[in-house]
């Protein structure tokens, strides 16, 4: 058996090493059209602003350590096309210009996502970037080294994490997003005050509401941003405003495309057309809560699905048994976390949802450091059924997500987390956690079901 994979990184790497441990025997082939293979893109930010030493603490596993599990590795060769029927790709090796063709008797797809960019960033200035991969870092670091006020354009996690990265070393942030609120896919209302509060008090110049019109340049390095309030000047721009599937590839060998923009995959990962498979962030997802077909891109998302794709494809069983949209984010001395839906999405739904907003201390308010934490429990009216959780607060208390994000996996419901035995002692959580308190209020609200 022959399996091809194109694209390393999350997806593809974790599919290559289940794919050969599943069935040693299988020729295992990566196609990799960069140079890094297997890294935490999620640490980028971080090592711009100085929390991470350097890019090759990113990196999981280096080239040599995947061959040395018997991986045909081959870095810096494109896949251009997919003959189906004929069971080929064609192949362009980048670094000799030669384009030849790859047979496989099952194809994994993992090209991920790429940085969208809207017409006005499509520009041959210097000091324009986007951030999506390791070489993107470098180029920004590059950048940053000549530049004292930075404009990032978008408000999302992206948008968020390069605010405090930048403004740790000392630069001059602004922030614009065409939206009324930053963070505005993530949490509500409240909730989104409370991150552009935290930005805002550590000198972050956060400006909604603002549409990009434009850039200006000076000899051939960018000098500010064009909107539909003025110019705001600046020496290093980075455009974080979303990221779309990549999909051409799989849309070329005849697989479908779910409405989200991704590609529609069964939970074994196949696609519609049969012995190609498709894994990662180009992929859509059943959400648990929703019952809908989504797109979420997320590392554990993407890690699991190349298992998954992994084993199948080497003759296992294997299945992704869907998400329930969990995510988190640092800014600052604060952390945001949400799981679920939130009440804006459910909704937009037309669920029948209601909220409880609880604000407490992180720990026993009498022991020292306690710290304020808000979260806000999402529940179905009638059912009970729990729909989704939002917290904000100092970054180790937020980790509570984790609590409903299990309890939605199996469809729990308000009265089931009221009544959970979770841990309690003064240094970690109150008698009574902020969680239990939150699920008794919302339970008086939704009805027993």
């Amino acid at each position: 058996m022959r399996i091809v994979i194109v694209g390393g990184v999350a997806a593809g790497m974790s599919a290559a090493s289940r794919a050969k441990r599943q069935n040693p025997r299988a020729e295992v082939v990566v196609l990799e059209r960069g140079e890094w293979i297997s890294y935490g893109a999620c640490g980028l930010p971080y090592v711009l602003g100085g929390e991470v030493r350097d890019w090759d603490a990113l990196v999981a596993r280096t080239p040599e350590q995947m061959r040395g599990q018997g991986i045909g590795l081959r870095l810096q060769h494109e896949v251009t096309g997919v003959d189906a029927k004929g069971g080929t790709v064609t192949v362009l090796d980048r670094v000799k210009g030669r384009t030849g063709t790859e047979p496989f008797d099952r194809l994994l797809i993992a090209t991920g996502v790429s940085p969208i960019l809207p017409d006005w960033a499509r520009t041959d200035l210097h000091g324009v970037h986007v951030l999506r991969d390791i070489p993107d870092g470098q180029a920004i670091e590059a950048s940053l080294k000549r530049a004292r006020r930075v404009c990032i354009v978008g408000g999302g996690y992206i948008g968020i994490e390069l605010a405090e990265a930048l403004r740790s070393r000392g630069l001059s942030v602004v922030m614009l997003e065409k939206a009324p609120d930053i963070a505005g896919r993530a949490l509500d209302a409240g909730y989104r005050k409370r991150v552009q509060d935290e930005l805002e008090k550590h000198g972050v110049d956060v400006r909604t509401g603002v549409t990009v019109e434009g850039l200006t340049g000076k000899a051939g390095g960018v000098t500010g941003v064009q909107t539909d309030a003025g110019l705001v000047r600046a020496d290093a721009v980075i455009v974080a405003v979303g990221v779309k599937p990549n999909v051409e590839l799989a849309q070329a060998a005849g697989a479908r495309v779910g409405k989200t923009g991704a590609i529609a995959v069964n939970n074994r990962q196949e696609t519609s057309v049969p012995g190609i498979f498709a894994a990662g962030d180009n992929c859509e997802s059943i959400h648990r809560v929703t019952r809908r077909k989504v797109h979420v891109p997320l590392g554990l998302t993407a890690n699991r699905m190349g298992r998954v794709a992994g084993v199948n494809m080497a003759g296992g069983e294997a299945h992704f048994p869907g998400i329930v949209a969990t995510g988190i984010f640092k800014f600052f001395g604060l952390g945001a976390a949400r799981t679920g839906v939130t009440q804006a999405e459910a909704d937009h739904l037309g669920l029948k949802a209601v909220s409880v907003d609880v604000s407490s201390t992180d720990h026993a308010g009498y022991y020292f450091d306690a710290s304020p934490i808000h979260v806000r429990l999402t529940a179905e009216k009638g059912t009970g059924r729990l729909l989704g959780a939002q917290l904000v607060g100092c970054r180790e208390s937020i980790k509570r997500v984790d609590v409903v994000a299990a309890l939605l996996h199996s469809r729990g419901k308000v009265q089931d987390l009221a009544e959970m035995d979770l841990a309690y002692a003064p240094p970690f959580s109150s008698v009574w956690d902020v969680l239990l308190v939150a699920a008794n209020r919302l339970s008086r609200q939704v009805g027993s079901g």
